[in-house]
Order: structure tokens, then C-alpha cells, then sequence
């Protein structure tokens, strides 16, 4: 069951559903999104339905929510989310696409990435300072001086940064730099990661493990919601199948049917679910086609050089029809192109 609150909601009206809730020996868990609060509620549904929460000042709805992944899930918001990162908008009305390398490498290979990232029509700027991968022994990342270089580059590009965290020590820290988390494939289940970015008050990129089904994911995605965090990004980034041609298999039905479940924006990382260049524009064509709110792209000055996944990421010749594929086919799929914090702003301020 959720309670949803009327947008004037205040603070002693989301405490004083907490407090029955919590007196009839039930659990609450406060969210807040960009344009309203919901209260989740665990515990017997009855002895909810007993207490007359709809009566309460401030609240505007209650609802029996049937899915597992009550916050998250369209049965008690019927419209879909629209997320903002750093002033960029990610939601059911734009293309948002989000590129830079997999991996922070030097401060002059960062800040040309970017620059290639926003020709290509990027708004937002992705890198990895700590990179969890299959062998210890390959590059696992600058650490905090890879998230000093991407908040020097922020600083000169204007592009909103994302990037990964890995464990639930280091959040804080990586949050004072980022503008949103990421949770990669290999932590989608990880809890007390989940919860941890859940509290930490910045918005959340969670990509799909690439074992994990639909309902999984959308689970891993409510207990960041039940730690107070609604603003959450979902990423489909390609599953493990028997087909061994691709690195992964992009799952391209998993947008339609994640946005039909859950009121969350949902993108598609082409990079990694083709795991090769080749392959990175044709599913770019396919996730805008399928109706995705963003892409995720690899982008690396020296790919042959690139200490992680180069293969994948897409050179300065390729950016051009990137570039010509996001404006063609945006319009044609209802959507606007989203711009960098900066150039809104601009338009917002007439200059």
C-alpha cells in the first residue's frame, strides 16, 4: 500500500501518517520526487485499511499496490517521471544522452571525450573512477583523483557528471563530486549499495545485471526508493544469453515493458550490450525507435589506446553520424533533443 500526498503536503502532515502507520505496528517509508512525496507502507494491508489514512490533512490518495515494487511501480503513478541531473531533464518528453569514456584515464583524455561526447549531442558527461571488472588484474580506475578530473572537466564543459560507485563506504565521498550515482550491472543487487545511494540525496543511474529479469531490476530499484529517493534512472545495458556474437544481448523489449511497470525514465546503454563499435549505431537507432528517454555511449579520443573497453567506444569519425541519427529520428519519435544545463539556460534567459 502507498499513500500518496497532495504537492502542498508539509512536514507534519508526511510525519503524522508515519506515526499511525507505525502505531498500528506497521513500517513507513517517506520518498520524495521532484513533484510530490509517497509513503510506502509494510504490514498488513488490513489493519492499514483500518486507520482511514485518506482522511489525514495532506494526503491526497491511498492505493493497494499489487507488485512487489510498490514506489516505483505505475499503479500509484499513472504518469511518468521526469528526472533532473543537474538541470537536465531525463523523462518521456526528450532524448537525453549521456556520453564520455568507461573510464577516467588522465585529465586531457577526459576533457577531449567530453568535447567529442557533446558534439555528438551529449548533455551530460559519464566516466568511471572506479571500474569494477571481471579480472583484478585489469585497470580498475583513478579513484578519487579520476572524480577530481571529471569535476575539473564539469567545471569546463558545463556537462553534468555520472558516475559509478562500487560500495556503500565510499558514497559520500563520491557523491561531494558527482552529480548523479551510477550503480553498474555487477551491483544491481548489491542491498546495502542500493540503500546506501537510496540516502545519499543525489540522483541515481541503476543499470540492469545482466542476469537479472524485468521484475528483479524493478525490485533493486525500490530499495534506493525506500531509502527516500525517487529520482532514479533505469538502464538497460544487455543480458546474458546463449548468443555468443555480442558481448551482451540488449533486451530492446525491456524498455516498453519497464516503462509500462514502473513510472521510472529507462535508457539503453548500446556500448556495452553490443561490446562493439560496429554495432553501436544501429542499436542507438533501435533504442530511440523503441521509445527510450536516453542513451548511454562510450566515446574515446584513442580507443585502440583506451584502458577499458575501446572496442566498444565510438572515435571522432563516428561521431558525426551519431550525431545525424539523434536528429533525424528525435523529432520522429515525438521527443527534443536535451540540451546542457548551460544552453537551457541561455534559452530560458532569452540571450
Amino acid at each position: 500500500m502507498v499513500v500518496v500526498m497532495t504537492p502542498g503536503a508539509t512536514p507534519a502532515d508526511v510525519e503524522a501518517v508515519v506515526g499511525l502507520v507505525r502505531s498500528a505496528g506497521g513500517q513507513a517509508f517517506v520518498s520524495r520526487g521532484l513533484s510530490r512525496t509517497i509513503v510506502g507502507l509494510v504490514g498488513d494491508v488490513t489493519d492499514f485499511e483500518a486507520l482511514n489514512l485518506g482522511s489525514l490533512p495532506g494526503v491526497l490518495q491511498v492505493i493497494r499496490v499489487s507488485v512487489p515494487f510498490k514506489l516505483v511501480s505505475r499503479e500509484h503513478h499513472a504518469t511518468r517521471s521526469v528526472i533532473r541531473v543537474g538541470g537536465v531533464p531525463i523523462g518521456p518528453d526528450t532524448l537525453t544522452v549521456i556520453a564520455g569514456p568507461c573510464a577516467v584515464e588522465s585529465p586531457e583524455q577526459t576533457l577531449e571525450a567530453a568535447r567529442m561526447a557533446k558534439s555528438a549531442g551529449a548533455s551530460m558527461l559519464r566516466g568511471g573512477a572506479f571500474k569494477p571488472r571481471t579480472s583484478p588484474y585489469s585497470y580498475q580506475g583513478l579513484g578519487e583523483q579520476g572524480l577530481r578530473i571529471l569535476a575539473d572537466v564539469r567545471a569546463e564543459t558545463g556537462l553534468p557528471v555520472v558516475t559509478e560507485v562500487i560500495d556503500p563506504s565510499s558514497v559520500d565521498m563520491v557523491a561531494s563530486y558527482a552529480d548523479m550515482l551510477q550503480v553498474g550491472a555487477r551491483n544491481m543487487q548489491n542491498f546495502a549499495l542500493l540503500q546506501a545511494v537510496g540516502s545519499a540525496g543525489k540522483p541515481v543511474l541503476l543499470k540492469r545485471g545482466f542476469s537479472a529479469t524485468i521484475e528483479e531490476w524493478l525490485s533493486a530499484a525500490e530499495y534506493i526508493a525506500q531509502r527516500g529517493n525517487l529520482d532514479i534512472v533505469l538502464c538497460e545495458r544487455g543480458i546474458r544469453t546463449f548468443e555468443t556474437a555480442t558481448r551482451n544481448t540488449l533486451d530492446i523489449s525491456a524498455v516498453p515493458v519497464a516503462q509500462r511497470l514502473s513510472h521510472l525514465p529507462v535508457i539503453v546503454d548500446p556500448s556495452h550490450s553490443g561490446g562493439r563499435r560496429d554495432l553501436v549505431l544501429p542499436l542507438t537507432r533501435a533504442a530511440i525507435a523503441v521509445g527510450a528517454d536516453g542513451l548511454l555511449i562510450d566515446v574515446h579520443p584513442e580507443p585502440k589506446e583506451a584502458l577499458c573497453d575501446g572496442d566498444q567506444a565510438l572515435a571522432e569519425a563516428d561521431i558525426r553520424e551519431i550525431a545525424d541519427v539523434l536528429a533525424a529520428m528525435t523529432p520522429l519519435m515525438g521527443r527534443m533533443l536535451a540540451l546542457p544545463a548551460e544552453e537551457l539556460g541561455r534559452i530560458v534567459a532569452g540571450v
